[in-house]
């Protein structure tokens, strides 16, 4: 998969995830328990790590090479 495309996966679930977070922020103070844990324990988790993988993904990337068919072949 090249990396253009990876990077528009992760913009859409950045996007996607942000969403709920907006609405724990905006919400009525009396319907933010309802909110609360899975903001804190999905939504935010999930937006910051692609928002760091978008950021420096190209740094993780390389630490893993690059595996071509003939390598793999010669196993």
């Amino acid at each position: 998969m090249k990396w253009g495309t990876v990077r528009m996966i992760l913009r859409w679930i950045h996007i996607v995830v942000a969403i709920p977070i907006y609405g724990y922020c905006y919400s009525p103070f009396d319907k933010l328990p309802l909110y609360a844990r899975p903001t804190r324990y999905v939504f935010f988790p999930v937006m910051l790590l692609t928002g760091l993988l978008m950021w420096k993904g190209h740094l993780l990337w390389k630490l893993f090479p690059k595996r071509t068919p003939e390598a793999q072949l010669a196993k």
